[in-house]
């Protein structure tokens, strides 16, 4: 019997990629902040980096799904039976939405591992993406773009049971730069995008924008649980507040192109998260994010910390100036480095669309 999926990748693989991200102000786009907030406007920025996150399908063996991962064992399992409490099982969990067997998904990534980039997030896109695309190639319905994000941040707060943001689907999808508001279901849009750099004004941005990675790979699951713990229970509410202010901030000085005013909006936000959570950053993050301010420059780790990385933002004087210090703070730990990035203004896409 004729099998449009196997004969497509009996000639090819498919492929998709997505970029990965830095932010500023996540963790009120999960419900449990955004919706006691919402008349406070929940906002988180970020931007995406031409650090990808490919993932690429072929045939494997019917009744089979085998996933590959650099830092993971690869592992195959029967279609009905796979794993969604296994490490790799948010990519199972996809390939059962989509009820497609005898593949193999292959995900390869230019970011460290587990660098709080919004690796898992970031691949989860880029396999929905290589989905979608394998479906249309088959004469099927494929996914409205716009969707994409909003199944991939789905099907991974399924399986982590957990409350989950949605701000690295975005950024993975979209690419650019942008803010995001968080509205909610109760509302006509669950969020509202902004875009707040035009593609020829990039340079603008690499020039004033640094990114490292600590060595260290980071752990934000405890991190992410006290934030939502003291919000919740009431011990942690007013920092949420000065929060959101202070990303609004930003992202109005950032848009304006006001340097000296974003980094002062950063570097409050940084200090309100580390404030609570002194363990945000370990002793190379701190020494990172100290050099920065004291240079002039904000300084904000990626994601909800706990390892990974920091990136800096400033004028692009300063900006050389921390690149120097930085190299030396991070030459004191094996595997830490300044990363070679910049702004991708590119979302998810077939390796086509991004060469």
């Amino acid at each position: 019997m004729n099998n449009p999926i196997r004969d497509i990748l009996q000639q090819q693989p498919v492929e998709a990629s997505a970029p990965c991200r830095i932010d500023l102000g996540g963790t009120v786009d999960i419900s449990v902040f955004y919706y006691p907030l919402s008349h406070l406007g929940p906002t988180t920025f970020n931007i995406a980096l031409d650090m990808r996150t490919s993932a690429r399908l072929s045939l494997h063996t019917p009744g089979l799904v085998k996933v590959s991962s650099a830092g993971f064992s690869s592992v195959e399992h029967p279609v009905d039976t796979m794993p969604f409490n296994h490490p790799l099982g948010l990519i199972f969990a996809i390939a059962a939405f989509f009820n497609i067997d005898g593949i193999h998904i292959e995900i390869n990534s230019s970011s460290p591992l587990k660098s709080a980039l919004g690796g898992s997030s970031v691949a989860a896109v880029a396999v929905i993406a290589a989905f979608n695309r394998l479906l249309v190639l088959a004469g099927n319905p494929g996914i409205e773009f716009d969707r994409i994000p909003v199944l991939a941040h789905a099907i991974e707060e399924s399986v982590a049971g957990v409350p989950c943001g949605c701000q690295d689907q975005m950024a993975a999808a979209y690419g650019g730069v942008n803010a995001f508001f968080w509205k909610g279901a109760g509302s006509d849009k669950w969020f509202e995008r902004k875009p707040l750099l035009a593609a020829e004004d990039a340079n603008w941005l690499n020039e004033r924008m640094l990114v490292s990675y600590c060595g260290v790979q980071h752990d934000s699951r405890d991190i992410n649980s006290r934030w939502i713990k003291g919000f919740v229970d009431g011990t942690c509410r007013s920092q949420w507040v000065d929060i959101i202010e202070s990303t609004r901030g930003f992202v109005n000085a950032f848009e304006a192109k006001d340097v000296p005013s974003a980094v002062q909006w950063m570097n409050r936000e940084t200090h309100i998260r580390m404030g609570m959570t002194p363990d945000v950053v370990d002793g190379i993050g701190e020494k990172l994010v100290v050099t920065a301010q004291r240079i002039g420059c904000g300084a904000r780790f990626t994601g909800a910390g706990g390892g990974g990385c920091i990136w800096a933002f400033g004028d692009p004087g300063s900006i050389s100036t921390v690149k120097s210090d930085w190299n030396a703070i991070l030459n004191t730990r094996k595997d830490a480095r300044l990363l070679d990035a910049a702004v991708d203004m590119a979302g998810v896409a077939e390796p086509r669309e991004v060469s």
